[in-house]
């Protein structure tokens, strides 16, 4: 009887290069990285790497691989993170994307997808040979070189990086307010941007195609992180929509249930009898709705939630995004589209991805103040990279 080969379950990571992210890229190469290798996005932090991080990762991308090949690529990566991702003294500073994904094979899968730094070498349509640039002169110097991101070669690399970047995750890493420099008397704001839990039902495209049309906006992404809300914080991020659910399905409820009794029972409701059904049953139908708004964003009702549960991280996984710019609020919702999809015009986001009023594909805050309560909920600082790589390889010892 032949057995199934033997599945290693691992943690990889790529890095998205400061001119990636300049270039608004990021959507269409985290497109790739999910739905061609099916592994899961555990974990994201945007750095600005420090000149300290920057030099002990570039002396680790040189190894004594013997092969003179893998030694003369590895000086070219480490050449260019010096040259890219150190800090100037003065201006906007470099940012970096850490996306981390687990699963079985990680690190082969995302070299796989990733491809080779010589796009002539690589097979079939990967990261680089879309992303990339690699030029050489007549005597094969090279003259321009671009990698898009950064993966591990192999899983001792990516274990030894991973912890390294972890190491910096606080100090480097975070909400970057000032990484961008703006004109003086600049109005800039910031945003926030929630990747629903609808896009990942399934290893696809779809988060990074949504970030992708939110890329239009010349917006700059300043913050990011992988977030299961808990029950605990969908009631308070959805607080407001409680009051306002309610209120609004009062005549509709009314009405719904005026043509049901008299369907059923064969008799006449009359307007009056109507308001107060709607008066009576409205606000429950409104607070059942918005449970399951809840339930959507965390995996539980609240009615359903053990109170020693309610603080719990949830099930259902969104990207959560923080986007700074000149009128960042406006431009990512003219994107976004309004709340229902049938009713979004072609080429927003609704109306690309969403498929009801509530499963829509994402959310964007309305005003700045609201930005900044709800980035304040979802805990956009959080750093939820560093407690994940301890664990992780604490646990393979």
């Amino acid at each position: 009887m032949l057995r199934a080969p033997f599945m290693v379950e691992e943690l990889s990571y790529v890095l998205v290069t400061p001119h990636t992210l300049r270039k608004s890229r990021t959507g269409g190469i985290l497109a790739r990285l999910i739905s061609r290798t099916g592994l899961d996005l555990v974990a994201a932090r945007i750095f600005a790497p420090g000149k300290e991080l920057v030099e002990r990762y570039a002396a680790q991308i040189v190894t004594d691989d013997p092969d003179p090949r893998h030694h003369a690529t590895q000086e070219l990566i480490r050449k260019y993170v010096l040259a890219n991702l150190t800090p100037p003294a003065k201006g906007s500073k470099p940012r970096v994307l850490m996306l981390v994904f687990k699963g079985e094979h990680a690190v082969a899968k995302i070299r796989a997808t990733v491809g080779h730094i010589v796009n002539e070498r690589t097979s079939g349509e990967t990261i680089r040979d879309t992303y990339g640039d690699y030029a050489v002169d007549a005597h094969e110097n090279v003259t321009y070189f671009e990698p898009a991101v950064l993966a591990p070669p192999d899983a001792e690399s990516a274990g030894r990086d991973l912890k390294l970047w972890a190491e910096y995750s606080d100090t480097d890493g975070g909400v970057l307010d000032s990484a961008v420099e703006f004109p003086v008397g600049t109005k800039v704001e910031k945003t926030l941007v929630l990747i629903k839990p609808d896009n990942f039902r399934f290893a696809s495209a779809r988060p990074g195609g949504v970030i992708d049309l939110f890329s239009r906006t010349g917006l700059y992404i300043i913050a990011c992180k992988v977030h299961r809300m808990t029950v605990a914080q969908a009631e308070e991020f959805y607080g407001p929509v409680l009051g306002v659910l309610q209120d609004k399905l009062r005549g509709r409820t009314g009405e719904t249930v005026r043509k049901l009794v008299e369907k059923e029972f064969h008799m006449h409701i009359s307007p009056e009898v109507e308001t107060q059904l709607g008066e009576l049953l409205g606000p429950v139908v409104g607070r059942d709705n918005w449970e399951q708004i809840v339930s959507f964003m965390s995996g539980l009702k609240p009615s359903d939630c053990p109170a020693d549960r309610r603080h719990e991280p949830g099930s259902e996984k969104c990207i959560a995004l923080c986007y700074q710019g000149v009128d960042a609020v406006r431009k990512i919702r003219e994107v976004l589209g309004p709340t229902d999809p049938s009713k979004a015009p072609h080429g927003t986001i609704r109306r690309e991805f969403g498929s009801t009023i509530m499963v829509n594909a994402a959310h964007a805050s309305d005003a700045p103040e609201n930005a900044e309560r709800e980035m304040g909920i979802v805990q956009i600082a959080e750093n939820n990279l560093k407690p994940l790589i301890a664990s992780w390889y604490s646990a393979k010892k």
